[in-house]
């Protein structure tokens, strides 16, 4: 990574230029991705290799993800269970996960917690940036 010039700086920013923000952003991006792979290595590691890809999601799955359908339902389908049981090993109304499944209510944070904790996921892989009204 070449020098970043800074053009401006005050007590609260850092002004730099595009080409040195774009040269940044990928920098972290990097670094990001190599944490993740790292992560992922620990995992592995630490358990049984198959054990630990159980987790990983196929590229039919992420497609799923970023093509914006819920989080939830792509991992409850991957666990291959149905809303009625998902929601009767969580504690949680059927009506209620169908909604949270939907976009039509966000859930609440005890909620996606045991709903997570369900899963064997974690409440940041249920989360979507979208709510449908």
């Amino acid at each position: 990574m070449n020098a970043v010039r800074i053009l401006s700086e005050t007590p609260d920013t850092v002004t730099v230029g595009r080409d040195d923000w774009t040269q940044l952003w990928s920098a972290i991006e990097d670094a990001l991705d190599r944490a993740a792979v790292a992560e992922r290595r620990r995992n592995e590691a630490g358990s049984s290799r198959q054990a630990a890809r159980r987790d990983y999601l196929t590229a039919r799955e992420a497609r799923r993800l970023l093509d914006g359908e819920s989080p939830l339902r792509v991992w409850r389908e991957k666990r291959g269970r149905t809303q009625r049981e998902l929601a009767a090993q969580a504690g949680v109304g059927s009506g209620y996960l169908a909604h949270i499944e939907t976009r039509r209510k966000p859930g609440s944070a005890a909620t996606l917690a045991r709903l997570a904790k369900t899963l064997q996921v974690r409440v940041e892989d249920l989360l979507s940036n979208s709510i449908r009204r």
